[in-house]
């Protein structure tokens, strides 16, 4: 029964990005797993928790993605093999320090976001709402999240650009 009233050959393109999507989210998860495993130094108390809360995300993201590659009546990709050929993540060393750590973490997002905003124009295509709507949501989640690494890993006498008001109306 086609319950999303969808046909195929135009939800495919949205599955394969999707299935992309999900080896990416996959491998920065693992790598997430690594750092935290790993971390060492004066910032272990900040990093061991916040590497733990990222994987969480991730491991319920990498869920959600898969729940919904089915409902769109597709097997998902589920084999790490598969992930690794698929995904633009790699894998990184388990000898890195804090910041190194961080950057990695930071260059893995701006992947998982380009994923996404690919994953959002197949699904436009396709007139997927539904795996729009989700895209948009991690999306949101993921941009704030990299801010937030990237305030960290800043010294604290950078500054952000200014908004002259009197420019912008």
């Amino acid at each position: 029964m086609n319950y999303l009233q969808t046909q195929e050959e135009k939800i495919m393109p949205t599955v394969v990005s999707l299935n992309t999507l999900l080896a990416d989210y996959h491998l920065y998860y693992q790598n997430l797993r690594n750092f935290h495993w790993n971390i060492l130094g004066e910032n272990f108390f900040d990093l061991h928790p916040k590497f733990e809360q990222l994987y969480s995300d991730a491991r319920i993201k990498i869920d959600e993605i898969a729940e919904r590659i089915l409902t769109l009546r597709f097997h998902p990709v589920s084999s790490f093999s598969d992930y690794i050929k698929i995904s633009e993540i790699e894998e990184v060393n388990s000898i890195l320090d804090d910041q190194e750590m961080i950057t990695v973490v930071i260059e893995n997002h701006m992947l998982l976001l380009r994923q996404m905003k690919d994953v959002i124009k197949k699904a436009q295509t396709a007139g997927d709402e539904g795996t729009i709507d989700m895209m948009g949501s991690y999306m949101r989640e993921l941009e704030k999240e990299t801010w937030m690494l990237n305030a960290w890993i800043k010294s604290p006498k950078e500054t952000l650009r200014k908004t002259e008001m009197s420019e912008a109306f």
